[in-house]
């Protein structure tokens, strides 16, 4: 194994990864595709259409929200029938407007985002969207609370700074509940506290049964992208999932949680509930892509109250952006949210977390270009792994040294018709290396270590909020795939669009790989002679719809590869030295671990066994 095809075998170990890399995150996009595919079919075969029956439900529901008070008992004291106000509450961050339908919130601006079309990114908004509960509103018969009129209270500025703003609806009897909502400064989390007085009368069984609609409105660019970075997310026994959009339409949770959360590409809408909800059911659907919705889902969840006349329900809704230092201010590992690492890769979280988003933080709060933090970013990176690529190149000139003697063993173990005794070869080859102190393994290993940190950007620059409207040169927003043209059509395993990031990282990908089989010793394979123009042409499919800060990096880690391989093969390594190094070796006495020493015993064993064979078919 020389030194270049060390280099090409690490090079195909990371294609591998990220060809199932690819395989992951498109898995939610061919969810989605199946479940877009299932609920076309079923339009076709019912009518109407899912959504629009859907709206027209909403719309029914909402016209009969006049006539709701006809179904609770005169004895409520609620507002005028049909007359529905709005109040808001805001902070540096968000803007709520509430509506006393229900005492609930209405749609949730966040200040300092902007869609892709520059529009404000607002939470929670349409019919669809909803925070309701069952109470008994008569002898036999239930009211949901999205359907009454709540009388709202005037906002209160309290001593924190806070704002406060209440919803009652109470009866002559005494019965009440009210819905206090509090916002805190500098906080995307909405606290909701509900009283209630007479709550063995209100509800049954001493359980809450509340109802949690959202709908997700397109926020990126690319909707099937969107999409495919959408998960329903939640923390069940103190553990916490997700599930991909279209890897089924529900989720059933018979057992506590803490919280759900629908998180988008880069947006998060989230029910806490401090004392835990008892059980739960999730549903989605994935509406049709002309309305620009990327998901409906719908929550009931059960709640346990406690025993008596008057018990607290307190909850929490979080609006707001999927980042990590904001998300862990709520200390229930909602940080587990932005998808750092994730399956078989999980372990690369803690190195984004920890090493790669500190120094990113520190780098973007300095330099106003984000195109030159990562560029910096990368400079660093690649600094630290350099001494791994050394040992790499320098056990390929190793093995470069030992390759004459490793033609005269091909030659001794060929026989007239041509055929190699690989066993035979492969047992002299080991000798050979382990007397000259060379490791067959010195290439492939500083390549497998470099895994961990190209997974971890992998995970990084796909999920990092800071890149989100970030431009630099041609890309207009770095966490979303670059395009510098148009196509009229688009290419299977490709797309509709030319992302020249992408391009220039396979170009410079493909440019190491012809270095690499210009001094490669052994040329004649045509599988290793045609590998390693294989992994560059991926590049085109699997990175095209990539975020364009992701092919960036890779642009400039090519080329610093390249650079670092030039000098290092040609300026540092010294191949008398370690033709030196390798005579001084062979003096030396081996010594042989166990394992190896198991080895070649089995090794030996096999050996005379293919000799008794060939003796006895003589």
């Amino acid at each position: 194994m020389g030194m270049d095809r060390n280099t090409i075998i690490g090079f195909v170990l990371i294609g591998a990864l990220l060809i199932t890399m690819f395989v992951i995150n498109s898995r939610s996009n061919q969810a989605y595709m199946v479940e877009k595919k299932r609920i076309e079919d079923s339009i076709a075969a019912t009518k109407p259409k899912v959504d629009s029956a859907l709206l027209k439900a909403d719309s029914r529901k909402a016209d009969s929200l006049s006539k709701s008070s006809q179904k609770l008992p005169a004895a409520f004291i609620t507002a005028l029938a049909g007359a529905e106000t709005f109040d808001t509450l805001e902070n540096e961050f968000i803007k709520i407007t509430f509506t006393n339908k229900g005492g609930q919130p209405r749609e949730v601006e966040l200040k300092n985002f902007k869609k892709f079309d520059g529009k404000s990114i607002v939470l929670g908004k349409g019919a669809f969207n909803k925070l309701s509960y069952t109470i008994n509103s008569g002898e036999n018969r239930t009211a949901e609370t999205a359907d009454i009129s709540f009388v709202k209270t005037d906002k209160k500025i309290n001593t924190d700074r806070s704002q406060s703003i209440s919803f009652v609806l109470k009866d002559s009897a005494g019965k009440e509940i009210i819905h206090r909502y509090t916002l805190a400064q500098n906080s995307y989390m909405l606290d909701l506290n509900i009283s209630v007085n007479g709550a063995d009368k209100l509800f049954s069984q001493n359980s809450m049964n509340l109802l949690w609609q959202t709908e997700a409105e397109q926020a990126e660019k690319d909707l099937k992208y969107e999409r495919g970075q959408t998960h329903i997310c939640y923390l069940k026994n103190g553990n916490y999932d997700f599930e991909y959009l279209g890897s089924g339409n529900d989720k059933k949770f018979e057992n506590t949680v803490d919280w759900l959360a629908v998180k988008q590409q880069f947006f998060v809408s989230g029910l806490i509930t401090k004392n835990k909800m008892q059980s739960a059911i999730v549903k989605w659907i994935l509406p049709a892509d002309s309305l620009r919705i990327v998901t409906q889902t719908s929550a009931s969840c059960r709640l346990s109250l406690a025993g008596g006349a008057i018990t607290e329900i307190p909850l929490q809704l979080y609006y707001g952006p999927s980042d990590y230092s904001e998300l862990s201010k709520s200390h229930n590992q909602m940080e587990n949210i932005v998808p750092y690492g994730s399956g078989i890769f999980a372990f690369v979280k803690y190195i984004n977390r920890h090493f790669l988003l500190p120094i990113f933080d520190f780098l973007r709060k300095n330099i106003a270009s984000m195109g030159i933090v990562i560029l910096l970013l990368t400079f660093l990176i690649r600094l630290i792994t350099s001494p791994i690529l050394y040992k790499s190149y320098l056990s390929g000139a190793k093995m470069k040294a030992l390759k004459p003697e490793i033609d005269l063993l091909k030659a001794k173990f060929t026989d007239k018709a041509g055929k190699l005794d690989q066993q035979a070869f492969g047992m002299e080859q080991m000798k050979l290396w382990k007397t000259a102190g060379v490791s067959p393994l010195g290439g492939c290993l500083p390549a497998l270590l470099q895994i961990p940190i190209f997974m971890s950007l992998y995970y990084f620059f796909q999920s990092n909020i800071s890149l989100r409207g970030q431009n630099f040169l041609w890309a207009k927003d770095l966490a979303a795939y670059d395009s510098v043209a148009t196509l009229p059509f688009s290419i299977p395993f490709y797309g509709d669009h030319i992302s020249l990031f992408t391009i220039t990282a396979t170009l410079t990908s493909l440019i190491i790989s012809i270095y690499s089989m210009s001094s490669m010793q052994d040329n004649t394979n045509p599988v290793m002679k045609y590998m390693p123009y294989i992994f560059p042409v991926l590049l085109l499919g699997v990175f095209n719809n990539l975020p364009s800060a992701l092919t960036w990096y890779y642009t400039v880690s090519n080329t610093i590869t390249l650079i670092l391989q030039i000098v290092i093969q040609k300026y540092i390594i010294n191949h008398e030295k370690i033709l030196a190094q390798i005579d001084e070796n062979r003096k030396k006495p081996v010594k042989q671990s166990k394992f190896q020493e198991r080895l070649t015993a089995m090794q030996e064993s096999n050996k005379k066994l293919q000799e008794m064979k060939k003796k006895n078919n003589k």
